[in-house]
């Protein structure tokens, strides 16, 4: 399959007081495994249960109990690791993250330090068509999340809701690749989509299933450069991180107001501090959390309750065999076989399921009508009544079945539009539908000429100007399709009407 080309896009710069400054953004996404045990317990996962019913022993961190690793989370991993064609390490290790939070049982994390599980990969993330910045992943480690604690439900007292202890999570680390607000959503955006490709995470920000720390500094143009020449991060500025951000917008607010923040620090005389901060979206700044803490900090050591694990390059091949087609080799073959715009492929390929719809309807049919049809009507309607295409009352086949009436002549796009408005709201066979309501295109060419007749008769004036102004022609058509009800075979209207009127 022929890859698209693709060109480098400028850095985002921000026009200080005293200059100007490029954004620097590094982010760590954990994607939450879409498992239904958790990582080293068979405790549910399920969402929205009731506080502190999916927990464990092991997740409550009683004595005596051993954590057993969840084969099917390494499997997932590994496919996130092969979809962001990142080396697979055959041994890693799992580590203890000493610190304490309400909401750890344990007093440490269970994660992956010096050896993870992935390696160095990529993500390609399109800004517009042609243009895509190549995001290097640094490294994807397996790891355990936190409890939630809650702090709205009495004034006096905070609340621990254990649920999520335990639950898998994939950190995957980027190196500091993404120059400006928009490119960090559209990565996050990107590398949800491969993950939902993969089956690896569900992607429901809502429900916390992907969350993004983003990492930003501000450096003086050419600075970058530099960087990525000697790979020396002292070159770069003081990077502040921002922590658990869940939404595509809010991510581009915090980075555009962190980074100018830090532009007045700096130009003022001041120094950025090293910190971890929180996004207000209420107020639209970020507040500081706390002193950003080094890998030291966390007393990270081999947890003793779990042996190396380790994978061979036959278990690596069984995976990498079953992995489906990913969004960018699909949006490339759908551009190559079916004729459309690279836009058109991105819209029709953004999620797993809007690929599959209109593949189905595509079958055996012209891809760019398929295509016009599945965007335009199908999901401007989901749209608008904020639908999946999963929810969608109008099946391929229904979609399919107009798109093979407008061909055979049987009804105008116009009626098409009418006929897709009925399965909508009532379903049924489209062929069925036409006949049974008289749908059905007049392709009668007598018929036709009747109502061309009876239009010109009685509107002697314009046709003496349609003489003179042939493009006046159309003023009949619409005439005449109005006068059969919109059931006259448009094409056969156009011909019959400019040979009566002879122009």
């Amino acid at each position: 399959m022929a890859e698209l080309d693709y060109r480098e896009p400028e850095a985002k710069v921000i026009h200080g007081a005293l200059g100007d400054w490029e954004l620097v953004i590094g982010m760590e996404v954990h994607a939450q495994v879409a498992s239904r045990s958790k990582l080293f317990s068979g405790a549910s996962t399920e969402f929205g249960a009731e506080p502190n019913t999916n927990v464990s022993l092991i997740d409550a961190a009683m004595p005596g109990m051993l954590p057993v690793i969840n084969d099917f989370c390494v499997e997932q991993a590994v496919r996130a690791g092969l979809g962001l064609k990142a080396a697979i390490n055959l041994r890693s290790v799992f580590d203890r993250k000493n610190y304490f939070y309400p909401d750890l049982p344990q007093g440490y994390q269970i994660s992956q330090f010096k050896h993870p599980i992935v390696g160095e990969g990529e993500v390609l993330v399109d800004l517009e068509p042609g243009v895509a910045r190549r995001v290097r992943i640094e490294r994807i480690h397996l790891e355990q999340d936190a409890g939630k604690s809650i702090h709205d439900m009495d004034p006096s007292l905070s609340f621990v809701d254990l649920n999520r202890t335990g639950v898998a999570l994939m950190e995957i680390v980027s190196r500091p690749d993404i120059r400006g607000p928009e490119e960090a959503a559209e990565y996050v955006r990107k590398l949800r989509q491969i993950l939902r490709y993969l089956g690896a995470c569900d992607g429901n920000m809502q429900e916390g299933s992907l969350r993004a720390d983003v990492n930003v500094s501000v450096c003086k143009p050419g600075d970058y450069e530099r960087f990525r020449e000697n790979d020396d991060f002292s070159i770069l500025g003081t990077r502040c991180e921002i922590k658990n951000m869940n939404s595509m917008r809010f991510i581009q607010q915090a980075i555009d107001y962190e980074a100018r923040r830090q532009i007045a620090i700096l130009e003022d005389g001041g120094k950025v501090d090293q910190e971890t901060r929180l996004y207000d979206p209420n107020k639209g700044e970020t507040r500081s959390m706390r002193s950003k803490e080094e890998a030291h900090d966390y007393r990270y050591f081999p947890d003793p309750d779990l042996l190396p694990l380790e994978i061979d390059e036959a278990y690596v091949a069984r995976v990498r065999d079953s992995l489906p087609e990913l969004p960018d080799a699909k949006k490339a073959r759908f551009v190559l076989d079916y004729g459309m715009t690279e836009y058109d492929a991105g819209v029709l390929t953004a999620e797993v399921e809007n690929a599959g719809y209109f593949e189905k309807v595509a079958t055996g049919r012209d891809g760019k009508q398929a295509a016009n049809w599945v965007i335009n009507e199908l999901f401007g309607r989901l749209n608008k009544q904020g639908l999946t295409v999963t929810e969608s009352p109008v099946t391929p086949e229904q979609v399919g079945g107009v798109i093979d009436l407008i061909g055979k002549g049987d009804i105008s796009g116009k009626i098409g539009k009418d006929l897709f408005e009925i399965l909508w709201t009532e379903g049924g066979d489209p062929a069925e539908i036409v006949e049974t309501r008289g749908m059905k295109q007049v392709t009668d060419t007598g018929a036709i000429e009747k109502a061309v007749e009876d239009v010109i008769a009685a509107n002697p004036e314009k046709a003496r100007q349609a003489v003179e102004k042939p493009s006046m022609a159309g003023w009949f058509v619409g005439q005449v399709m109005k006068a059969t009800g919109g059931k006259a075979n448009p094409k056969a209207v156009n011909e019959i009407v400019r040979a009566k009127l002879g122009i």
